[in-house]
């Protein structure tokens, strides 16, 4: 096994897991895979596998298997491709073949997405919409993936908001998944916020009066910037695993991680992409924070160092920061310590009618 298989393994494995792959298929894969040209194949393989369950389900008219198949499916060809830049052609195919597998799963989840297609600059943002039971407009949680994630990975945590009332807007962002090839990583995301928020209230059962935030690594970040950006129009945003400064972790980060980055921000080489890293920095934004924020961090990250959760938490006003003292990056490894609390204080703070009874929710808008 070579050094970037190694680690892949040691960063994410937990992640994997986490967010729809089965431990068993997670240990056949990788134990088949020796050299990093190896991976992106191994796992479209076993995509494939998961991916012809849900063709045949369709065709029985079992519609629910067929939803969880296919997005399963989606999930494993999303891991061929997450920090694979060795070839662009084979991470094209492999990504093509998870947003064509989520999409086609989409309206037989369990409750069901659509897909809203945003114009952004030179190309589009692309949102998954998944809306709990019951009668809308729904408060509503949007999603933001990091680096090396996309909308096709969030679907585990989406269900943590869901079964709480929430509504789910998960997003590919600029230099992320269907966005990645014509919109490149950018540190200022407020133009983004504000062409999100519109696309928000465009979505009949969507209640953009009651509008969470939640980001993931390089997404935590992102969710920062934006709660930042719309100011009182967010009532709560989180973090998970975000960074101060992109560029301040640059030398710590693995090479893939690097690689990925240069490609998503269009850059040349790794100079000009580490100042691009550079760009994605909160110092003006966070004291601008006006909603409540959460700031969820592993201890033991091995990514992105902790202190830069703390130097976010000293910024942001008022910030709550849940530090795992035992978690790896994304804490995926220790999800059952924060998804839940996460989900219970989104809720209460975007007025749910599906929270915890126990706990004080936020005044609906216009009650």
């Amino acid at each position: 096994m070579d050094e970037r298989v190694a680690s892949t393994i040691a960063h994410w494995a937990p992640r994997f897991t986490a967010n729809g792959v089965t431990p068993a298929d997670f240990a056949r894969v990788t134990a088949s895979v020796e050299t990093w040209p190896e991976w992106c194949g191994a796992w479209v393989a076993v995509g494939e596998q998961h991916e012809e369950l849900g063709r045949e389900a369709l065709k029985d008219g079992r519609l629910r298997s067929a939803g969880e198949h296919l997005a399963q499916a989606a999930a494993y060809f999303h891991f061929a491709k997450f920090v694979f830049v060795e070839d662009l052609d084979q991470m094209k195919a492999a990504h093509a073949r998870a947003v064509a597998a989520y999409t086609d799963a989409l309206p037989h989840l369990d409750p069901p997405g659509r897909r809203v297609e945003i114009p952004f600059e030179n190309g589009r943002l692309v949102a998954v919409v998944r809306t709990p039971a019951g009668e809308g407009p729904f408060p509503v949680v949007v999603m933001i993936p990091g680096l090396d994630s996309t909308k096709e990975e969030l679907r585990s945590t989406e269900q943590t908001f869901l079964d709480r009332g929430l509504a789910t807007f998960s997003v590919d962002g600029p230099g992320q998944g269907e966005a990645e090839y014509d919109v490149r990583i950018r540190g200022d995301w407020a133009p983004v916020a504000e062409v999100l928020y519109d696309a928000i209230g465009q979505q009949p059962d969507l209640d953009r009066a009651r509008l969470g935030v939640w980001g993931v690594s390089l997404g935590g970040y992102y969710s920062v910037a934006v709660t930042s950006a719309l100011g009182d129009r967010v009532l709560a945003g989180v973090a998970l695993a975000g960074p101060f400064n992109f560029g301040e972790c640059w030398d710590g980060l693995p090479s893939m991680t690097r690689d990925t980055f240069r490609v998503r921000s269009h850059t040349a080489d790794e100079d000009e992409a580490r100042a691009v890293a550079n760009t994605l920095d909160l110092t003006a934004a966070a004291p601008r924070v006006v909603a409540p924020m959460l700031l969820v961090f592993g201890k033991k990250d091995r990514l992105i160092p902790y202190r830069q959760a703390e130097r976010t938490h000293a910024a942001v006003p008022g910030s709550e920061l849940l530090m795992l003292e035992e978690a790896n990056h994304g804490c995926a490894d220790y999800s059952p310590w924060h998804r839940p609390r996460t989900a219970d204080w989104l809720a209460a703070h975007l007025g749910s009618d599906v929270g915890d009874p126990s706990t004080p929710t936020a005044t609906k808008a216009g009650a």
